[in-house]
């Protein structure tokens, strides 16, 4: 049996916040993403196993989407768990994936967010991805949030997946050559984990690091990013607010 979590309770907006409810300086994003890393930095700094810091960080994901929730941001993306990820050592795989799985199941009982997993669940361990399919089923007709968990995710996988998935279709219909005239950006995004849903706007990583290391390489073509020294189980209020504000001062060209 794993370890329950206890979330961290979200700290209320201060009546001057920027994503205060009904205080909206700045446009905000439809579409938030963020790359959840240092937990295992987090917990090396204290001292603690790298578990500690896997379970520190998944009790702060039900802070993060209600703030979000209540400053009115629609589509909410976390990204835990990369394929690249799955080679780490097998016992603190098996911490992360069972905190994933614990936060899963607390999310879906809120009854409060919408869940849906990006990623190749085939990956994971059978009863792993049966506790995360059955926790994105139960929240299949929540009204609230769409939040996204990448699990097992990896960003060229999701093109190569959209692409092949276009592929099979049309070779088995033997339609081929239509596919080929056919083909276009917008084929493929309908073929892509977040098919129907708007490209994140704004893109946070806490721990420090500056890159995507993978993540969406499709979907953020256009997106501004946001890039904290904040390791994700410190990650708070004032930091999302940080990033929230310096988004909304951003003149976006989107390429142009």
């Amino acid at each position: 049996m794993t370890r329950e979590l206890i979330l961290r309770a979200p700290e209320p907006f201060a009546a001057n916040s920027p994503v205060a409810p009904g205080v909206v300086p700045h446009p905000l994003p439809t579409h938030l993403a963020v790359i959840l890393d240092g937990n295992r930095r987090w917990a090396d700094r204290l001292g603690l196993p790298a578990a500690e810091g896997y379970r520190a960080g998944g009790r702060n994901v039900h802070a993060l989407l209600s703030w979000c929730e209540e400053a009115g941001i629609p589509f909410v993306t976390l990204w835990p768990l990369s394929t690249e990820n799955l080679g780490r050592d097998a016992g603190e795989l098996h911490d992360l994936l069972a905190v994933i799985a614990d936060v899963f199941d607390e999310l879906a009982a809120s009854r409060r967010w919408r869940l849906n997993v990006i990623g190749d669940l085939t990956k994971l361990p059978p009863a792993t991805a049966e506790r995360i399919g059955a926790a994105q089923r139960r929240t299949a007709h929540t009204r609230g949030l769409d939040v996204n968990i990448a699990v097992a995710y990896s960003g060229r996988l999701d093109v190569l997946h959209a692409i092949r998935s276009l592929i099979e279709e049309h070779v088995a219909a033997g339609t081929v050559d239509q596919l080929l005239a056919q083909l276009s950006p917008e084929l493929i995004e309908s073929r892509l984990y977040t098919a129907g849903q708007p490209e994140p706007d704004l893109v946070i990583r806490t721990s420090g690091e500056q890159r995507l290391s993978n993540f969406m390489l499709w979907q953020t073509a256009f997106s501004e990013f946001y890039f904290t020294p904040t390791c994700w189980p410190d990650f708070g209020r004032d930091d999302f607010e940080q990033a929230i504000a310096a988004y909304g001062k951003r003149a976006r060209r989107f390429g142009k």
